[in-house]
């Protein structure tokens, strides 16, 4: 590998799972996963003098950045006379923080679900300054390498099920890792698959690979992630047989398989609602009413893999209707806006749309959206 290449690692930390991960079928406790995450940070090192690495924890209710190849080595550091220093300092940086932060953990705060969307965006922002300080500098300089960000990749390794309130910042992070051409790569080590993160991963060009073989996790890492992009076009690397599309809805933050989207905003909802509550359109009640009338029915069923919230109950009983639309419409006016008693009650006004033009229907490999049209301006 002679070109140079920039590697993040976002290493979930959160004690519970691995302390679940240690009692498991296969277990594989905190100490021997960061003796193989060790190892295959060395092999990145040692692939290219110029190669750059940064790695950064999720741990319950924080993030922070455990190490970077620019920060300089120390000069007191016991180091064996046949070992490399830059991994003696890479090892050392890493585990010391590690225990640091995690015996400094409390019972409350070790309660907190793991910040990993939090250390995923301090990853980008990461990348983001390093190609914005390279792009500051003049172009006949010597100080400004081109090739020092070649391939910028994101390597999660992660242990935590997905949590639907984490779906708007993880689809954040993927608009601006498409933006920044950063590829983002994921490792579930434990637990079900991520629904979010396979979507990442997926919509970046990485790899997503949930362990079939936790003890051979070294492998893993060394066969699929240390590739960098430019190289793996030529190897057989694994790909996802299928990506689990479903999104969160917006105001309940259930993961869901059937959804309504504005076409302003496009906000996403379990159900039809009269306001959106995001950008604040308001939709004709007629359209909401044919919308719940052609809802399809299912029935209700458990989660399946990947998701860590139940579905939406594609039962909800529909909005009331009276003898008139304009009946309707000022009862959800009226109890949008202050009431007066002296002026008339507002109505919504309606339009008189096609069926064709009121639901349109939006189907990917496993979900299917329905948006509502919104008023004109």
């Amino acid at each position: 590998m002679d070109a140079s290449s920039h590697l993040s690692v976002v290493l979930d930390l959160p004690p519970a799972q691995w302390h679940r991960s240690a009692h498991h079928t296969q277990p594989l406790d905190l100490p021997s996963f960061l003796s193989h995450v060790l190892v295959f940070l060395n092999a990145h090192i040692a692939n290219c003098a110029e190669n750059s690495l940064a790695v950064f924890g999720a741990f319950p209710g924080n993030s922070l950045m455990l190490y970077s190849s620019a920060d300089p080595v120390p000069e007191h550091l016991p180091i064996d006379p046949d070992s490399y220093p830059p991994f003696v300092h890479l090892d050392h940086a890493i585990s010391r923080r590690i225990h640091a932060h995690l015996d400094a953990l409390d019972s409350d705060t070790s309660a907190q679900p793991s910040a990993l969307v939090a250390a995923i965006t301090k990853a980008l922002c990461y990348v983001n300054r390093l190609s914005t300080t390279n792009a500051a500098k003049p172009a006949g300089t010597a100080e400004r390498d081109l090739s020092i960000l070649p391939d910028p990749r994101l390597l999660v390794l992660s242990v935590s099920p997905d949590l639907a309130t984490s779906y708007i910042p993880i689809m954040n992070s993927v608009f601006s890792a498409q933006k920044l051409k950063v590829t983002i790569d994921v490792c579930q080590v434990f637990g079900p698959d991520t629904v979010f993160l396979q979507q990442a991963a997926h919509l970046t060009g990485g790899s997503y690979i949930h362990l079939e073989r936790r003890d051979a996790l070294l492998q893993y890492l060394i066969m699929a992630f240390l590739p960098p992009p430019s190289i793996r076009k030529v190897l057989a690397v694994p790909t996802q047989d299928k990506v689990d599309f479903r999104a969160a809805c917006f105001c309940h933050k259930n993961i869901i398989d059937i959804g309504f989207v504005c076409s302003v905003c496009l906000s996403i909802f379990c159900q039809p609602v009269p306001v959106c509550s995001t950008c604040r359109t308001k939709f004709p009640i007629k359209t909401l009413q044919r919308l719940n009338q052609s809802r399809p029915h299912l029935p209700s069923t458990p989660n399946g893999p990947g998701a860590s919230t139940p579905r939406s109950n594609p039962g909800t009983p529909r909005m009331p209707t009276g003898t008139n639309g304009s009946a309707v419409a000022r009862s959800i006016s009226t109890s949008a806006t202050p009431q007066n008693n002296n002026a008339a009650k507002p109505t919504l006004p309606t339009l008189s749309l096609s069926p064709r033009t009121v639901l349109r229907r939006c189907q990917t490999p496993n979900a299917v959206m329905y948006t509502c049209p919104s008023l004109p301006v």
